[in-house]
């Protein structure tokens, strides 16, 4: 089949398009041309911004779009204004959201028909934490909008990790505990955490064009519960080296240092919205989502980073001097009692 990808040469998109040729399909990809002119030769290049000048996608006709890159409701509309939108040259739309579309707090297990998040004003240009959400959300109903329910999937993903993931987030612990030594593990061993590896939800995305598959997916893995500590644990288990220990220091303690998951990436106990992390993934299983053992993306993305051999981004995890002042703070305040101030 002809797949159209917006996006298709870094991290969810590139593995969509690896998996989508794998398959033998006809790929397009629609990019700036910055980052993938010398990826995919086998695929076709249009190259544009979707914010501008979508003057290449004007002549062209595809079975499926696959839409990775949309912040902004009007991103979507000129997409589909491009298009030709419901009925129109881009076939089956799927659209990749986010769990962060929920409106706060959540229940623990909840599923793709929880309450969403709405903006307070919803022309907002400006991602951050509080609009990120609710921007995701009106893309969604664009897209619903434009192309119809009837050809629209949308997929809400958590934490997606795998080889060339440029947010290093998961990346940072691999490469941190494959260092040893006394790892500092922030919080309560049995906060939630979920991933996906891009790899398995690039292969799903693939089959669900294939089989003209619509509605709303949470891609996430495991299902609920698995704590933060399960995850360092299996990372541990696969690329620690002998001798090294994680170290739990709690919560408030690190807050009144001044941490969050800002500076310690996927900590979950740093959010206050932390049941975000506990999305029941049946819906996605039963409509074929498969994904990989934990302990085999970790150790693909441990040797992506020896293969790579690249330095991690500036300002993504502690630093080791930053660590180990906590730690010994931490451990001041354990051998003083809990009496002491």
């Amino acid at each position: 089949m002809r797949i159209l990808i917006i996006g298709g040469t870094k991290f969810v998109g590139r593995h969509i398009a690896e998996a989508a040729l794998g398959e033998g399909h006809d790929v397009t990809v629609f990019h700036r041309g910055s980052t993938g002119a010398g990826l995919f030769p086998q695929a076709t290049h249009l190259t544009g911004d979707r914010n501008g000048d979508l003057g290449a996608l004007s002549a062209g006709e595809w079975d499926a779009t696959i839409d990775v890159s949309a912040y902004f409701p009007r991103q979507v509309r000129s997409l589909a204004a491009a298009l030709g939108g419901r009925g129109g040259r881009g076939g089956h739309y799927i659209y990749i959201s986010s769990t962060s579309a929920y409106k706060t707090p959540v229940s623990p297990g909840f599923s793709e028909d929880a309450p969403l998040a709405e903006l307070d004003d919803p022309a907002t240009e400006e991602i951050t934490d509080e609009t990120y959400g609710g921007l995701k959300v009106a893309c969604e109903r664009a897209a619903v909008e434009l192309f119809g329910a009837g050809a629209t999937t949308i997929i809400r993903p958590t934490y997606v990790v795998g080889p060339y993931d440029y947010s290093y987030r998961f990346t940072w612990w691999v490469e941190r505990i494959a260092r040893g030594g006394d790892v500092l593990a922030p919080g309560g061993q049995d906060d939630p955490i979920q991933v996906i590896d891009a790899r398995d939800m690039g292969r799903w995305i693939v089959s669900l064009a294939e089989r003209s598959v619509t509605g709303i997916f949470h891609a996430a893995s495991p299902p609920p519960p698995f704590g933060f500590g399960d995850l360092l644990e299996a990372i541990a288990a696969e690329v620690a080296p002998a001798g090294t220990r994680l170290t739990w220091v709690e919560a408030d303690f690190l807050r009144e240092f001044g941490e969050s998951a800002e500076t310690i990436p996927l900590w979950p106990g740093g959010d206050s919205e932390r049941d975000i992390n506990t999305a029941d993934p049946s819906r996605a299983y039963a409509a074929g989502l498969s994904p990989r053992p934990i302990r085999q993306t970790i150790a693909d993305v441990h040797a992506a980073g020896l293969t790579a051999g690249s330095p991690p981004p500036e300002g993504v995890g502690l630093t080791p001097e930053r660590e180990a002042q906590l730690l010994a703070a931490w451990r001041a305040i354990q051998a003083a009692g809990p009496d002491q101030p």
